[in-house]
């Protein structure tokens, strides 16, 4: 386990200080780090026990620090907020990132997904290397104090083990991350602080999150009929009862569906299409597959109450040959081991067929032919926001200066995931937060010295 107490300093209130960084995860640390480089005396304060504990989770299975891909393929996996976030990217990218890392003595490798990975895959060898330099910096840990807001003189106020106490800074950059994993830290306390002060807030959303399936009573239509079929079904306007059949759910719940191609066209026309793999839970779908086309599945839930993808379980053979295979007599086989032996459909991509064909669909070639290629999955809610990898919605750039200032209150910058925008997993999110915190840090030592 990372220990964090050499890095932390005894919190001695009041202080006073140059700017207050508030929020101890990558965001916040590297505008410490730009803010410390230019001689700045800052103060970073989070709420929990103990620095990046977000950070540290996500690279339990292995620190995905960023993506390899061109620069112009990175910068638009940021969709609608390309715009503002191409800026931040061009001054820290992904190979900027990597040289960083590489300055704390950890070095990275690409992996075959284009991923970058530290060579040992670990987050805590990097976060102790970077809190040692920060402390070299003379930059000063103040853990357990829970962010309050300000008082009527604007002093920062914060919840510590000894009371509340007062800060008083020249700036102040906020870089307390979303809402999920609230466990961790991003418990998106600070929505009511920034309210209260005019900052008008995009509304906090899950992304990379999983989705519920609607419970179907008997097999769905395929056809044209489907519509209408999820209509009545969704259409009530109470919730619908979630998950797969028991038996389904009871045999599969947790497994994952892997080599299979996932398709969506949303009411807008917007398109996603990519292989992958996925995992089946109790109530509906998660996993890289699934995070990936999150944004677009969200929003056509939020405007319908339902969306449709299509899955392809064999996109390696033609529609053709999965039927000539279909309509091969079989003999005294059973339809399992016909599947089996033909197509190598068994286990999980099975059971999903008469999941959604039932006993009588699955035994129409026709009709299974058409499932196994474009297998219909309706999902009616995205999984709640605490779940998800990442949030969307927060502070809009909008209320930002070219700078990350807040427009409503000078001297107060905002980074990292609190900020309205989403990426998929793979190194965007964690570039990004960088990116975002050192746009922070830069902006706010301009800041002190416009008011010299």
């Amino acid at each position: 386990m990372l220990r964090t107490d050499f890095a932390v300093s005894p919190s001695s209130f009041p202080i006073s200080c140059a700017v207050a960084v508030i929020g101890a995860g990558p965001a916040g640390l590297m505008a410490a780090e730009v803010l410390a480089q230019a001689g700045v005396a800052v103060h970073v304060f989070d709420a929990m026990p103990s620095v990046g504990r977000k950070f540290l989770l996500a690279g339990k299975g292995g620190l995905n620090l960023t993506h390899s891909e061109p620069f112009a393929d990175f910068a638009a996996r940021f969709g609608p907020r390309q715009g503002q976030i191409e800026p931040l990217l061009r001054a820290f990218d992904a190979d900027a990132l990597r040289a960083w890392a590489l300055g704390l003595g950890v070095q990275t490798f690409v992996g075959t997904s284009g991923r970058v990975f530290p060579t040992d895959m670990k987050a805590a060898p990097l976060l102790r290397a970077w809190l040692a330099r920060l402390r070299g910096m003379g930059v000063q840990l103040h853990m357990r104090q829970r962010w309050l807001g300000w008082d009527e003189a604007g002093s920062l106020r914060f919840a510590g083990p000894q009371g509340e106490q007062r800060v008083c800074a020249g700036a102040a950059v906020l870089a307390l991350g979303g809402a999920s994993w609230p466990q961790l830290g991003s418990d998106a306390a600070w929505v009511p602080l920034l309210a209260q002060k005019g900052v008008a807030l995009a509304p906090l959303l899950p992304a990379n999150c999983g989705f519920d399936v609607p419970r179907m009573v008997g097999p769905a239509p395929l056809g044209e009929t489907r519509r209408a079929f999820l209509q009545a079904l969704l259409g009530t306007g109470a919730a619908p009862a979630v998950g797969w059949t028991p038996f389904f759910t009871e045999r599969f719940a947790g497994q994952p569906f892997k080599s299979v191609a996932l398709s969506f066209t949303d009411s807008q026309g917007r398109h996603f299409a990519r292989r992958g793999e996925f995992v089946a839970t109790a109530t509906g779908v998660e996993g890289s597959l699934i995070y990936a086309v999150s944004s677009l599945l969200r929003d056509e839930v939020s405007a319908h109450g339902h969306a449709t993808f299509y899955l392809d379980l064999l996109p390696q053979h033609s529609p053709e040959r999965v039927l000539a295979e279909l309509r091969h007599p079989r003999g005294a086989r059973s339809l399992a081991s016909h599947l089996k032996g033909r197509l190598g459909l068994d286990g999980i991509k099975a059971a999903i067929l008469y999941e959604q064909l039932g006993k009588d669909g699955v035994h129409d070639a026709a009709q299974l032919a058409q499932a196994i290629k474009a297998l219909p999955i309706t999902v009616c809610a995205a999984r709640p926001v605490a779940e998800a990898i990442s949030t969307a919605g927060g502070v809009p750039f909008e209320a930002l200066d070219a700078h990350l200032m807040l427009q409503a209150m000078p001297g107060v910058f905002c980074a990292g995931e609190m900020l309205d925008w989403e990426a998929p997993t793979g190194g965007y999110l964690l570039t990004a937060s960088c990116a975002t915190g050192r746009a922070a840090g830069a902006g706010a030592v301009r800041w002190l010295e416009l008011q010299k």
